[in-house]
């Protein structure tokens, strides 16, 4: 028997687990996925040996620098803080992982959100030192904030350096009801805390005999628990990416429309409505990987062929016709200012939803979100770097809007500055107007 093979045969079946770590600087972050990556035999030996000749070091001379392994950059290893997002891959016999290690610092938090928007998970540590008190740090509150508005489902709050205080239960038990009151704040309604240390590897694979009062999962064992399955059934939308032509100088000559199906079902035979235009049409084929299907379901990459031409080109969107489909040029929407430069309401900025690209004013600014306090202040009219608030904005062409919470891909979207092409903003729907 190839127990390899079996072991990442019984991980398919479990699907993937898409996760991100988040904290404030020096939590330990990418110590804790070298330790998640050492544990599941998921490093060559040659790379322990690599980073254990590192100049650069920052450990005890007895234990592996496991940050290395995922701080790639030279900045990263010189300054010892992590800059930009690193995706690691391994496997358990029971699931597959895409992690994701996000900084800490404040000036990189529009990195976390970069890793955020694709994540079912997120791990938030807490250092016990800093926080042994039970009072949290400013990034720890804006990046559950984040998490929690980015609708992550899943949240696993890891108490990290407890060998620091000695395992002191009275430590975890004070970051614990403050977690708990800052989850209350948010309107999180469920979420996991471990006590761990991830440089020593205690409560990462097996329980740690010196957290006997810790009645709860490792944290291995938990992220391969979580449960995956969607509650709500989304509706079908295919933002087109490609229109892909074959034959073009003939008659019948091939024309399909390629982009990832993301919520429902499509099948051969359904009638489907193409927007911003309105227009309907039935799919006559479908591909999938180049192989023809019946039907393709969330999460493929597909083709759709239709039985009459259609203007339609590269950010048009397919929905089923039978489907009810919300658009408006209006709109208001959670807003995190990403962007050195502050909001300025007189410019249009482009906005590009799904592969839609078109142009938007933010109208008016009614609430920031403070950070320390968790509660909505009132505006001064404009964001700046970091600053979450509620916006209105007005786009000039017809949009299908989603609530976020209910649809990702027609509920989110990023502002662009035209002068820089820089990324400044990224947005939540959360009310059609």
């Amino acid at each position: 028997m190839n127990t390899v093979n079996d072991a990442w045969l019984q991980a398919a079946d479990q699907g993937v687990l898409r996760l991100i770590t988040a904290g404030s600087v020096d939590d330990g972050k990418s110590t804790l996925i070298g330790r998640l990556l050492v544990d599941s035999q998921g490093v060559f030996a040659d790379q322990i040996a690599a980073i254990q000749r590192s100049k650069y070091k920052r450990g005890e001379d007895a234990e592996p620098d496991l940050a290395l392994l995922t701080d790639g950059l030279e900045a990263e290893r010189e300054q010892g803080i992590t800059i930009d997002v690193a995706y690691r891959y391994f496997a358990t016999p029971k699931r597959k992982f895409i992690v994701a290690d996000t900084p800490g610092h404040e000036q990189y938090t529009r990195n976390m959100i970069t890793g955020a928007s694709t994540a079912q998970a997120a791990i938030i540590l807490i250092d016990a030192h800093r926080a042994q008190d039970g009072e949290l740090l400013t990034q720890t509150k804006r990046h559950s904030t984040v998490a929690k508005l980015l609708g992550l489902r899943h949240i696993v709050v890891a108490v990290n350096k407890m060998d620091l205080v000695n395992w002191d239960q009275a430590v975890f038990d004070r970051i614990h009801a403050a977690y708990r009151q800052l989850a209350a704040q948010l309107g999180i309604e469920h979420f996991h805390i471990i006590p761990l240390s991830a440089l020593k590897g205690e409560n990462i694979t097996q329980a740690s005999p010196h957290t006997p009062w810790y009645q709860g999962l490792p944290l291995l064992p938990l992220l391969e628990s979580l449960d995956l399955r969607e509650n709500i059934q989304r509706p079908a939308r295919l933002f087109v990416q490609w229109v892909a032509r074959h034959g073009g100088s003939r008659a019948d000559g091939f024309r399909g429309y390629a982009g990832q199906l993301n919520g429902g079902r499509l099948h051969v035979g359904d009638s489907v409505q193409v927007w911003p235009s309105g227009k309907t049409a039935v799919i006559t084929q479908l591909f999938r990987a180049g192989t023809e299907q019946g039907s393709v379901s969330d999460g493929d990459a597909v083709t759709v062929v239709l039985d009459r031409e259609l203007d339609i080109s590269r950010g048009d969107l397919l929905t089923l016709a039978h489907e009810d489909v919300n658009t408006s040029k209006h709109f208001d929407a959670q807003l995190c200012w990403l962007d050195e430069q502050a909001l300025n309401t007189t410019r249009s900025y482009w906005l590009k939803q799904g592969t839609r690209l078109t142009q938007a004013k933010v109208q008016a600014v009614h609430a920031l979100r403070d950070v320390h306090s968790l509660q909505e202040q009132q505006a001064t009219g404009t964001l700046s770097l970091n600053d979450i608030g509620r916006v209105s904005l007005v786009s000039r062409d017809l949009l299908v809007l989603d609530d976020y919470q209910d649809h990702s891909s027609t509920g989110s979207f990023i502002l662009i500055d035209p002068s820089t092409n820089q990324t400044v903003a990224a947005g939540l729907v959360q009310k059609r107007v």
